[in-house]
C-alpha cells in the first residue's frame, strides 16, 4: 500500500475520515504533491473551505508522516506515528533513525516491533545494543508510572529486565543513566528524569516554605474567628496560620469546608490576599460558594500554557497572594504539585485540603499520602461526622468504607438505596430507570442533576455502553455535530484552557456555531471549535477516576463483576463521596464489593516524595 493511502487510513491526517481516505486513489491523491486545492475539492463532499483546512492539517502533520514512511518501510503499523510525535515531537523520525528503541516510548509499543523497526533502519543491529538496554530500562519505568509509581528500586528493574530477556542489569543501568530519560538515585532507585526532578522540587519546595513562613494570627484571632469549629478544626486553622505548609484531611461531613472558610476568614481579616483552587472546575465552584471567595482551577491559578505542561507562574513569577489554599489534593500528582510548590512566593502558607481515602492521582505519584506518612509537615485529621441532616446516610456510609466496612444499607429516607442486578445488563437497564424515571419521580431529583458512575468504559454497564442508552432517554438526536446535540451532557478529556475548558470539566451544548459547538460548563459557556470537538465525550456517565474532585445532588454508582480487580475501597469510596443528597447503587458484583472494600487497598506506589521530604526538613 503506498503511504499517503496508509497514513490516511490510519487516521493520523486530521480531518480525514475513513470515507475520504478511501476515496484518495481515485481523486489520484496517491503523494504528498497530490496534496492540492483541486484534487481534494473533487472528493465527495469536499468545499473550497474543506479543501483548505485539510491543506494545513497535512501540512501539520508532516512530522507524523515522516515516521510512518520509518514504519511502513519496517512493516509495522502506521498508527503507531501518531504516538511517536506525542511523545517525541517533530523531530521524532530524526530521533528514531539514530536510535530505533526510543519507539517503546509510545504506549503499547512491545520489544519485538522496536527490535523490528531497528533491523530495517540499523542493519547488523545487535540485540546487546546500549541503546536497546537503556529503552528497556526506561519502558520499564514509564509502564510504573502509567500505574502511578514515580520509581522503581533496582532489583525490580533487575527482575524487569530479565523478563524481557536482557540479563544484564548493571550494562543497561548504566546505558540509561547516561541519557536524559532515566537517573539513578543515591537510595536504589531508578527514575525517570522528569519525576526525579518533580519529587525533588516538591520536597525542596515544602522545605522552602516550612523555613520562611511567619505567622500570620495569634491563638486569640483563631477563637475568634472559630467559635463554630470544634478544637480540631480550630488547630487546623491556628496551624495554616502558623505553618509554611499544612495538610487538612478528614472524610465527608467531618467539617473540612467549614475549617477552610474559617480559615479564609481569617486571613483576609488579617489583611493577607488569599488563592483558593482545585483541580477541577466543579471543585472549584463549590470552593467558591462555600467560602463566599473567587476560586479556580489550579491550572489556571498557575497559568497553564496551552497543554504544554508548563506554566506562566513558578519560581520566576510567583503567586500574588500570600495564602494558598488547594481542595481535593488526593487528585495532585507529582508533577502538578512542583509546579504548585515552586509557584507559592517565599513567605507563602500553603494549606492542602484532601481525603486521602479516595483514588490516587490519575499521574504518577501520591502526593497526599506521601505528605501524610513523611511526619515532616503538620497534619491535621478531621474525624467527627458532622453531617446529619444533609447527606447523612451517604456520610455514615462513606465512613463505614473508609474504615474497610461495607454495612447493609436499612435507609428509610432513600438517601442511599442499593439496587443489586443479576448482570451487568441488567444493571444497566436499571441504571438507566433509575436516572430518567425512579430517582425524578420519586424523589424529585431532576435528571439534569444525577450523575452516573462506574469503574470502566467498556462492557454493557461501561460509560460508553451506559450514555448511548441514557442519550437515547434523554436527549435523542442524530449526533449532528460531531456526535453531539444540544442538550447533550459531556466531559472535556483534554485541556483547553485557553478557550476556557479543562480537562474534566463537565458541561451541557447549549448550542452550535462554525460547524463546533456552544458547551456551557460550570464557569460558563465557551465556543468549542470544530477541530476541538473530538475532545468531548457524553458525559451522563463518566469514570469514577474521572469524577474525582466533583460532587452532584444525586449519584448512580454502578459496580458490575466485569470491574474485576479495578473494585478495590478507594474506588468505591471516591464512588459513593460523589453523592451530596442521594446515592443508588447499583451492583452486579455481589460479595465481590465487599471483599474489595474489607481487603483490596489502594494499588501500592513507589515514590521518594516521602523520604526526600523528611531529608530536605532535618537540613532546616
Amino acid at each position: 500500500m503506498a503511504l499517503l493511502q496508509a497514513f490516511a487510513e490510519a487516521l493520523l491526517w486530521p480531518g480525514l475520515g475513513s470515507t475520504l481516505a478511501a476515496a484518495l486513489p481515485e481523486a489520484a491523491i496517491t503523494s504528498p504533491d497530490d496534496v492540492t486545492l483541486r484534487r481534494l475539492q473533487s472528493l465527495p463532499g469536499v468545499s473550497p473551505m474543506r479543501a483548505e483546512r485539510l491543506v494545513k492539517t497535512f501540512a501539520d502533520a508532516a512530522p507524523a508522516y515522516e515516521v510512518a514512511g520509518l514504519l511502513l518501510e519496517a512493516g509495522l503499523p502506521v498508527k503507531l506515528a501518531g504516538g511517536a510525535v506525542r511523545a517525541h515531537g517533530k523531530e521524532s523520525a530524526a530521533l528514531l533513525a539514530q536510535d530505533p528503541w526510543r519507539l517503546l516510548d509510545v504506549p503499547g509499543v512491545r520489544l519485538a516491533e522496536a527490535d523490528t523497526l531497528a533491523r530495517s533502519l540499523l542493519p547488523g543491529a545487535s540485540a546487546s545494543d546500549p541503546r536497546r538496554g537503556a529503552s528497556l530500562v526506561a519502558s520499564l519505568l514509564t509502564r510504573a508510572a502509567r500505574d502511578g509509581s514515580t520509581c522503581l528500586p533496582l532489583p525490580d528493574v533487575a527482575r524487569g529486565l530479565a523478563a524481557e530477556g536482557w540479563e544484564d542489569a548493571e550494562a543497561a543501568l548504566r546505558a540509561a543513566d547516561d541519557g536524559d530519560r532515566v537517573a539513578i538515585t543515591e537510595d536504589g532507585a531508578a527514575s525517570l528524569v522528569r519525576y526525579a526532578i518533580a519529587e525533588e522540587a516538591v520536597a525542596e519546595g515544602l522545605a522552602r516554605l516550612l523555613a520562611t513562613a511567619e505567622p500570620l494570627a495569634d491563638p486569640a484571632a483563631v477563637n475568634a474567628v472559630g467559635k463554630d469549629l470544634d478544637d480540631a478544626q480550630k488547630a487546623a486553622v491556628a496551624v495554616a496560620m502558623t505553618s509554611g505548609v499544612s495538610v487538612l484531611t478528614g472524610g465527608p461531613g467531618t467539617g473540612k469546608s467549614r475549617t477552610v472558610a474559617a480559615l479564609v476568614k481569617l486571613a483576609q481579616a488579617r489583611g493577607k490576599s488569599v488563592a483558593l483552587a482545585a483541580p477541577t472546575g466543579r471543585a472549584a465552584k463549590r470552593l467558591e460558594e462555600l467560602c463566599g471567595s473567587p476560586a479556580t482551577t489550579l491550572h489556571r491559578l498557575l497559568g497553564a500554557v496551552g497543554t504544554t505542561g508548563t506554566f506562566t507562574r513558578g519560581e520566576a513569577w510567583p503567586l500574588d497572594e500570600q495564602v494558598v489554599v488547594v481542595d481535593e489534593a488526593s487528585m495532585l500528582d507529582t508533577e502538578l504539585a512542583a509546579a504548585l510548590v515552586e509557584a507559592v512566593p517565599d513567605g507563602g502558607h500553603l494549606l492542602l485540603v484532601g481525603d486521602a481515602a479516595q483514588l490516587p492521582s490519575i499521574g504518577a505519584g501520591r502526593v497526599l499520602g506521601d505528605l501524610v506518612d513523611s511526619g515532616a509537615v503538620p497534619v491535621t485529621s478531621l474525624s467527627t461526622l458532622y453531617r446529619s441532616e444533609a447527606g447523612g446516610s451517604i456520610a455514615r456510609l462513606a465512613t463505614a468504607v473508609r474504615g474497610g466496612e461495607l454495612p447493609a444499607v436499612d435507609d428509610p429516607t432513600r438517601e442511599v438505596v442499593v439496587v443489586r442486578a443479576q448482570s451487568a445488563e441488567e444493571a444497566a437497564h436499571r441504571t438507566v430507570q433509575l436516572v430518567t424515571d425512579s430517582i425524578p419521580r420519586v424523589l424529585g431529583v431532576p435528571a439534569s442533576d444525577v450523575q452516573v458512575v462506574t469503574p470502566v468504559h467498556k462492557g454493557a454497564a461501561g460509560t460508553i455502553a451506559l450514555n448511548a442508552a441514557l442519550k437515547a432517554k434523554l436527549n435523542p438526536g442524530s449526533g449532528a455535530v460531531g456526535g453531539f446535540d444540544v442538550g447533550d451532557r459531556v466531559v472535556a478529556t483534554a485541556n483547553h484552557l485557553e478557550d476556557g475548558w479543562a480537562n474534566g470539566d463537565l458541561g451541557t451544548v447549549t448550542g452550535t456555531k462554525d460547524r463546533g459547538l456552544v458547551v456551557t460548563f460550570a464557569s460558563g459557556p465557551v465556543d468549542v471549535a470544530a477541530a476541538s470537538v473530538s475532545d468531548l465525550v457524553h458525559g451522563w456517565a463518566v469514570t469514577v477516576h474521572r469524577a474525582q474532585g466533583s460532587e452532584f445532588p444525586a449519584v448512580v454508582a454502578v459496580l458490575p463483576a466485569e470491574a474485576g480487580m479495578l473494585l478495590s475501597r478507594p474506588l468505591v469510596y471516591t464512588a459513593f463521596t460523589r453523592a451530596q443528597r442521594h446515592l443508588s447503587v447499583v451492583t452486579s458484583a455481589g460479595a465481590a464489593v465487599v471483599r474489595a472494600v474489607r481487603e483490596v487497598g489502594a494499588q501500592p506506589r513507589r515514590t521518594r516524595l516521602a523520604g526526600l521530604l523528611r531529608e530536605a526538613v532535618e537540613q532546616l
